[in-house]
């Protein structure tokens, strides 16, 4: 039985895992985050990596620490029907119904857009976003060769391109490094420290660490403390590629500000920049990274999302939940990008708290002996405060006032939970429960509560 891969190998896995958590969203937010952080750039983009390199880092460990065949099997260490539902709406999340639809329509707004007319853009919508969706359901259909495809040649590409684009900036910055604004002057590390949630590298980790094992596995590795060796090693390959890119696209968003000026989201930094450098061929070269960046991530999540239906309904084939699902994305990513975002925030902020507090409790299971009382009351907890969180989200962004029976709720949980306006009010609740009911479970002799 082998127990150990040559460094290569680690690097081609690494490599294929950064082209799947690498999406046009990576290019634009360290991009915002550099603009507005200006001279307050490192203690922000500190906070950034924490959560948008860190976070996916743990997922990947977690997976391969876990020792769970996937993810549903995972979450059902809080009860085999939570995880049936709470996988199946990651899935679906991060897959058809949002961030797939999404890289085709980022991947034309920022690629392919500025190269249309404005009477245009409509019909060159579907035509793009028909070949984009495509080639997704042929890279998918075969994903015994993602190693190959993804790894070996899409991915290269993306690095050399982006990399390419921050040397020049380091070479020859764009301008000088303005001012702080708006909450990074007086607290950049925490507002960076959240802005690496939009990300959402941290929910795909779930479901691409499941990826990376399986690709482990056919290397010959299976024991599980070998898994978990090769799941780090690969992970570190993947997040130092993802972190050194941050913190160049952070730069170069910080010293773009005194000849750009501010803009509201990181898109026309990195064109803007692209055209200062290159000109024309520096548009053209973004409109490949973007499109790439993109079209890589969408396969990743065809792949995920495929397989674990198929394992969840195998009397339907992978093709045709592949086909299904890509044909769907084409269908949504056509209402366009706004339409997409401004749906698919509230139910990734009702996810999130409950994807990070898996990880969490699954390191933590050896402390509390797997006792699935912890499990099920610290989830209980963060449920409660990650559907409130979601539903005043989707009414801040449709522009709404809060239901009746949420506003009591809201000012309840401003005023007791404390990193609340932060959005991390789940976090010390968490924590406080794990102990007390761990304390409590230990008590009880002869407990059989356990997994």
């Amino acid at each position: 039985m082998q127990t150990k891969l040559p460094f290569s190998s680690y690097l081609v896995i690494g490599v294929m895992l950064f082209a799947l958590f690498f999406g046009a969203g990576n290019l634009i937010f360290p991009a915002q985050l550099g603009q507005y952080a200006g001279t307050n750039l490192w203690p922000a983009i500190i906070g950034f990596l924490i959560t948008g390199v860190g976070l996916p880092f743990l997922g990947i460990l977690a997976m391969g620490f876990s020792g769970s065949l996937n993810l549903q099997d995972l979450a059902s260490r809080i009860h085999p029907v939570y995880a049936i539902i709470f996988t199946s709406l990651l899935y679906l999340t991060i897959g058809p119904f949002f961030a797939a639809p999404r890289t085709g329509a980022v991947a034309f707004d920022v690629g392919i857009a500025p190269f249309v007319s404005q009477g245009f853009t409509q019909v060159a919508l579907i035509i793009f976003t028909l070949l984009f969706f495509g080639s997704t359901l042929w890279l998918s259909l075969n994903p015994a060769k993602i190693v190959d495809r993804v790894g070996k040649i899409l991915s290269p590409v993306i690095i050399v391109l982006l990399l390419v684009l921050l040397a020049m900036v380091v070479v020859k910055p764009i301008g000088a490094i303005q001012s702080p604004q708006d909450a990074y002057a007086s607290g950049a590390f925490m507002k960076g420290f959240t802005e690496g949630y939009n990300t959402m590298d941290a929910l795909a980790s779930l479901v691409f660490g499941i990826i990376v094992i399986n690709v482990i596995r056919s290397m010959g590795i299976t024991d599980k403390r070998g898994i978990l060796a090769a799941s780090a090693k690969s992970g570190a390959v993947a997040t130092a590629f993802l972190a050194v890119i941050y913190v160049g696209i952070a730069y170069l968003g910080a010293t773009s500000t005194q000849v750009f000026g501010l803009f509201e989201n990181g898109g026309p930094v990195l064109s803007s920049a692209s055209a200062y450098y290159f000109g024309t061929f520096g548009t053209v070269m973004l409109a490949i990274i973007i499109i790439l960046a993109c079209l890589t991530t969408s396969i990743g999540l065809m792949i995920a999302c495929g397989e674990y239906f198929h394992t969840l309904l195998p009397k339907v084939s992978y093709k045709l939940f592949v086909t299904i699902f890509t044909t769907f994305c084409f269908v949504v990513a056509n209402f366009g990008l706004s339409n997409i975002i401004i749906y698919s925030i509230p139910v990734l902020m009702f996810l999130y708290p409950l994807a990070v507090v898996l990880m969490l409790l699954t390191f933590l299971s050896p402390l509390f002996k797997h006792a699935r009382i912890v499990y099920v009351a610290a989830t209980a907890v963060t449920f409660m405060i990650s559907m409130i969180d979601g539903v005043k989200m989707l009414c801040e962004l449709l522009k709404i006032d809060y239901f009746i029976w949420l506003s009591p709720i809201v000012s309840l949980y401003e005023r007791m939970l404390p990193l609340y306006s932060e959005g991390l009010g789940w976090l010390l609740p968490v924590f406080v429960v794990i102990v007390e009911i761990s304390i409590l479970s230990r008590m009880q002799r002869g407990s059989k509560e356990y997994i």
